[in-house]
């Protein structure tokens, strides 16, 4: 067993033909020099070439080419080897990318094609009838991946997520993910998300806080070694290894532990991974490693480590298989697959191993027993000691409650853009998952007793309910609506919402015939505004012109009477002949031109309230909407832009998409759009936002409501309409929606039609400050006179406060004198006309008031 496995590896018993095509040849080989694989491959064939230049007294030329790990060098490096060289094989290309762009220009040449031997262990089904000259000359993945297939179906592992690593082309992704997919198809293992990484990604803590919100327990991880040992050190800091995870690397990290010092290795602990195995302890590869060390050495005195790994051996095997073989042969030739995987698990500064083989099962070692033959197991569990003495938790079978946990669970999609968010919303930050719908499913699967993971969605809602025919979902909980081509995939529960499609347009003018109407042209601001300056201009004109009119006196009741009337009658007329002082004048006309222009504003505000329509909508059927060829709006992703075109009849090209609430009201208010088509549960929320600017109108188009999708004959449907009605018949469903829906605050205050709001101080402030800085000023002007006149009649020397004081304490006294002369006089000229004596003496008593209080002031 042991000599037919070595025969394999090495590859030399493969053909009967022994022409030697290297015989004093040209070779070429194509690497990147500056990778370890590339490193290793450059001296290892050169060992190669040596070794047969020794052997068969031949001189063979090999010619070597740095592809620095660019697809377009390797290219130019072929075609280089091809038109300078004449070589008549070329080895390299350790990725596809690379092999691809070799073979591609191998293919257009015009004389005889190279045989070329690819190094990658990724290669599309089609390349042997593609390009003939093509020998896949290493093992591909396949095996690998049934090995690892076989790692988590002994664990009991069923749930799994791949991480790997993108390229520029896609080939080599395409081809991981569909050999791990064929060979967990074979072990009822299953492969329920992917994510891809690019190799300089910035963002793995975030990329891995929503694996671990959806609690992903289960990682492949198919990187190179620097993204590998990245991503596990983050994965070690947010707590997603140890108990309860698992992380299994392919070869692409764990054929590059032997070029790493420990404290990388260490840095890997408690990872479980897939390593391709080639036989060392041979004489044969005792021989190569001495060689190839010493070499190694030489060439590259930088590296760390001088051990040659599994890339070594490849490019050595590579110019055997050429030895052994003729260009005849190579028309015919297909890879032998790899038979044998190493398992290894990272303990410590190493790791411990143990093996799989394709059709045996798994082995602590490949050695032959005194028995001639291995010992084989289906389980790990038995050879479980030698891989992982240290017993985490999942090296037995007894613990592994994650496999346990996470059978049960259910996979539920939900929609990553909603247009609104009180529906469903996707915090791409946290992770949470929040809404109305979100929380009736909560209260629908709690009554169920069912677990659950939210897995976002981000395509159309149509694309969401194929998801579950797929495979990819168990449950869909989102704002989707029932329709009857949609039950031709899945089946719903009932509607937990109201159905209906609406049409939303822009309203008309508002309109009231309440009692108090004629209040509404101005805000109650104003209105105070209004009647304060008009009573302090009324006051101003008051205190100027009392000095010449008998009429402004009289009693305290009275004067303020006079001063009201004096106020509110200047809003309406001036008689400038009846003001005595220029003062009163330039403080009335400032007035006057305000006072005109608020009335005039006040009459053109009613009557256009007057004359206005009643609160109505702009379009008020969708047979309208068509005769005025108008643009129509829905929600982008929906169902209506189908409804719309197919049932209502509206052309493509006059409906518009749109991804928020806010571009909406935009479109509505700027003419975009003529109106909105939103189903009954949307209907609600945006006019609950946007109260005051619009409308629904028109009839209720006939749609279902939302219900949560399930697999088609899912067997606990009737248990799941039966919690749904628990949770409507409690009235938690009530609850739910107002407290995501109903609750919405209004937000279009300043977005209503501009006729119906009221006139607000902001429109006036200017005419305000004009007329009460004018009748200031004439007040300061009448103060400032009537201190000068007080100070000529009084010869003592007083100060300005003291003038002041002495100005408003005359001020006082002569209201209170003025109106008790006031009334004195009028009670005179009722008594009899027989007594002139009395009335003489009045009059005596009010000229010498006059003469010793009143000062005559004219400007």
């Amino acid at each position: 067993m042991l000599k037919t496995l070595f025969c394999l590896a090495f590859l030399s018993s493969c053909f009967l033909l022994q022409a030697k095509i290297i015989d004093g040849t040209s070779i070429g080989a194509i690497f990147d020099q500056t990778s370890r694989p590339g490193k290793e491959a450059k001296v290892a064939i050169e060992i190669a070439i040596q070794d047969f230049n020794i052997k068969t007294n031949q001189t063979s030329v090999l010619y070597l080419q740095n592809s620095r790990n660019k697809p377009g060098q390797a290219a130019i490096a072929a075609k280089h080897l091809i038109d300078e060289h004449k070589v008549k094989a070329i080895l390299g290309g350790h990725t596809w990318e690379e092999a691809s762009a070799i073979a591609e220009v191998i293919s257009d040449c015009n004389h005889d094609f190279p045989v070329f031997l690819s190094l990658a262990g990724t290669a599309p089904p089609q390349v042997p009838h593609q390009w003939p000259f093509f020998v896949q000359a290493v093992p591909t993945e396949s095996t690998q991946m049934k090995a690892v297939a076989a790692v988590l179906q002994s664990l009991g592992m069923r749930k799994v997520t791949l991480i790997y690593e993108t390229l520029p082309l896609a080939s080599s992704s395409a081809s991981i993910i569909s050999h791990l997919s064929q060979a967990f198809r074979q072990t009822g293992s299953e492969l329920i998300h992917i994510l891809p990484l690019a190799s300089g990604s910035s963002f793995l803590d975030e990329e891995l806080d929503v694996l671990k919100r959806q609690q992903r327990k289960v990682f492949v991880i198919h990187t190179s070694m620097e993204l590998g040992i990245r991503l596990f050190q983050t994965a070690k800091k947010m707590e997603m290894t140890g108990d309860g995870y698992l992380w299994i690397a392919t070869n692409g990290i764990t054929d590059l532990f032997h070029s790493i010092n420990s404290t990388m290795i260490t840095s890997l602990k408690g990872m479980v991974g897939v390593k391709s195995y080639f036989p060392e302890n041979t004489p044969e590869f005792q021989d190569f490693r001495k060689k190839f060390r010493h070499k190694f050495r030489s060439d590259y005195p930088e590296e760390e480590k001088d051990e040659p790994g599994i890339f070594a051996v490849q490019g050595y095997n590579a110019v055997e298989l050429l030895e052994k073989n003729s260009p005849e042969n190579f028309g015919h030739w297909r890879s032998i697959p790899a038979t044998t995987v190493e398992i290894v698990n990272v303990i410590g500064k190493g790791y411990h191993s143990v093996y799989w083989t394709e059709g045996s099962g798994f082995s602590e070692t490949i050695e032959e027993d005194i028995n001639g033959a291995t010992t084989y197991t289906h389980s790990i569990d038995n050879v479980g000691q030698a891989l992982w003495p240290g017993q985490p938790w999942y090296a037995n079978s007894r613990r592994r409650n994650l496999a346990e946990s996470s059978e049960n669970r259910i996979r539920v999609g939900v929609p990553g853009r909603s247009l609104f968010n009180q529906f469903v919303k996707v915090d791409v930050n946290t992770g949470d998952i929040t809404g109305f719908v979100v929380s009736v499913f909560e209260e629908v699967m709690r009554k169920m007793n069912q677990s659950f993971d939210y897995i976002p969605f981000y395509g159309s809602y149509d694309q969401l309910i194929q998801q579950i025919p797929n495979k990819n979902f168990d449950a869909i909980a989102g704002d989707v609506t029932i329709l009857s081509d949609r039950h031709e995939f899945v089946d719903f529960t009932q509607p937990y919402t109201e159905s209906g499609l609406e049409m939303i347009v822009p309203v008309r003018s508002r309109v009231s015939n309440q009692a108090w109407l004629f209040l509404k042209p101005f805000t109650p601001t104003m209105w105070w505004l209004i009647a304060g300056i008009t009573l302090y201009n009324g006051f101003i004109i008051w205190l100027i012109e009392k000095n010449y009119v008998k009429d402004l006196r009289g009693s305290i009741i009275n004067q303020v009477g006079v001063i009201i009337w004096l106020s509110f009658s200047t809003l309406f007329t001036l008689r400038g002949d009846k003001l005595h002082s220029n003062l009163s004048r330039m403080a009335a006309v400032v007035w006057l031109f305000v006072a005109l222009i608020i009335t005039q504003s006040y009459t053109a505000s009613l009557a256009s309230m007057l004359t206005a329509e009643r609160l109505e909508p702009t379009i008020s059927s969708v047979e309208m909407l068509r005769n005025m060829n108008a643009t129509v709006g829905y929600c982008n992703g929906s169902f209506v832009d189908r409804y719309l075109t197919g049932v209502l009849g509206f052309p493509n090209v006059k409906t518009n998409s749109y991804n928020s609430t806010h571009q909406y009201a935009e479109a509505l208010n700027s003419g975009e759009i003529a109106a909105i088509f939103l189903e009954v549960p949307a209907t609600k929320v945006f006019l609950a936002q946007y109260c005051r600017s619009f409308i629904r109108t028109g009839e209720t188009f006939k749609v279902g409501g939302f219900g949560f999708a399930f697999p088609k004959e899912y067997d606990r449907l009737s248990e799941a309409n039966e919690a749904l009605m628990n949770v409507a018949e409690s009235g938690r469903l009530k609850e739910l929606e107002e407290v995501h829906i109903i609750s919405e605050k209004c937000i279009d205050e300043d977005s209503a039609p501009n006729e119906e709001d009221s006139l607000s101080a902001r429109s006036f402030w200017v005419l305000f400050v004009l007329t009460v800085g004018v009748s200031t000023v004439a007040l300061v002007i009448y103060i400032i006179i009537r201190i000068k006149e007080v100070k000529k009649s009084d010869e003592e020397n007083k100060g300005f406060l003291e003038l002041i004081s002495t100005f408003f304490k005359d001020l006082k006294r002569q209201m209170k004198r003025s109106s008790s002369i006031v009334v004195n006089v009028e009670s005179a000229r009722h008594a009899s006309h027989g007594d002139r004596s009395a009335q003489d003496d009045i009059d005596d008593i009010q000229e010498t008031d006059d003469d010793s209080i009143f000062y005559e002031v004219r400007i």
